[in-house]
């Protein structure tokens, strides 16, 4: 895998080819995340203007429930699933603590940034130098917290013991946006590209979350010091999964309510989701296998779905 910071966790076909049967690909990555929301059009139009993210699809369903998908370019970022009428997100429930937007430079992060600080909407949630990221926080209309960051090179990630060092430092926004913002991001951030880099979820109970998302999952531990947290990943990466308890101590298994719908990962091929299925077997998890993906949840009830590469739009708006 290479060192550039938007391909490190999505870079395909350059391991040996052999499937790990107790560990998820180091070549897998992170695809759109789907929120239920109670407003499309708000929350549509949010996604649009501060994070300049464009439609690349969208489908209505029997029953008048609307699936729409934004992204850059053809990556697509996030799932917009439209279910007036439910629950609003509770942050001290199991769920979402945030989505994480990674983009290729400094540049590209400050010209997002910006537009999200612009959006009246936007409710700015903090800054922080991760020693391994750059990172600003922000939180859309509906309260699902979202994560702007850009990698630092791998090879400046201090690792000890197997885990890497990560902290959380002050980042001041005005000098940030002085130093690393250019004339033609401010103008149309929309023209760099992005990926979800990873999401970091609330859940009831670490040693649980471990249970599932390290020794059935398949991802490995990069931090598993931090109070009431743990971060995980594969391929060596900072991590593409954290869970953490500092709102949802003692959550138990959610109800169907607004905010996360599905965490979706990609591996790159269907060896590894035969190598999966075996795990969830062996732990006695009940899963869907569709031949392309598999879904399983969480013990806070939260769908994650595993696919192979490939998957298209009208296939992502079908999930």
């Amino acid at each position: 895998m290479t060192s550039s910071p938007l391909t490190a966790p999505t870079a395909f076909g350059t391991g040996d080819g052999a499937v790990d049967e107790q560990h998820l690909s180091d070549d897998l990555a992170m695809d759109a995340v789907t929120l239920r929301v109670g407003d499309l059009e708000l929350m549509s139009s949010y996604y649009e203007n501060a994070l300049a993210l464009t439609p690349i699809e969208e489908q209505a369903r029997v029953g008048g429930e609307v699936h729409r998908v934004l992204g850059r370019g053809t990556t697509p970022f996030v799932r917009l699933v439209a279910t007036p009428g439910l629950p609003a997100v509770d942050s001290r429930q199991a769920g979402l603590f945030h989505t994480a937007f990674l983009f290729e430079d400094q540049a590209a992060l400050a010209g997002t940034v910006l537009r999200a600080a612009q959006d009246p909407r936007s409710r700015f949630a903090g800054t922080g130098d991760h020693l391994v990221s750059e990172a600003f926080y922000f939180a859309d209309p509906e309260g699902n917290g979202i994560e702007l960051y850009w990698d630092r090179p791998r090879e400046e990630w201090t690792w000890t013991n197997g885990q890497v060092a990560m902290d959380t430092l002050f980042l001041d926004p005005d000098k940030y946006l002085g130093e690393h913002l250019t004339e033609d991001v401010q103008t149309d951030p929309g023209l760099r590209p992005g990926i979800v880099g990873h999401v970091h979820l609330q859940v009831g109970d670490v040693d649980t979350a471990r249970k599932f998302y390290i020794d059935t999952l398949g991802f490995e531990t990069t931090v598993g010091s931090h109070p009431g947290a743990l971060f995980a990943s594969a391929g060596g990466y900072h991590h593409h999964v954290a869970m953490n308890t500092w709102n949802s101590r003692g959550a138990g298994p959610r109800a169907t309510s607004l905010g996360l719908a599905n965490v979706a990962i990609t591996v790159p091929g269907r060896d590894d989701l035969d190598a999966l299925t075996a795990r969830l077997k062996r732990a006695g998890l009940s899963y869907a296998d569709e031949g392309r993906s598999v879904k399983v949840s969480d013990p806070w009830s939260t769908p994650v779905t595993i696919s192979v590469p490939g998957t298209t739009t009208e296939e992502l708006l079908a999930r």
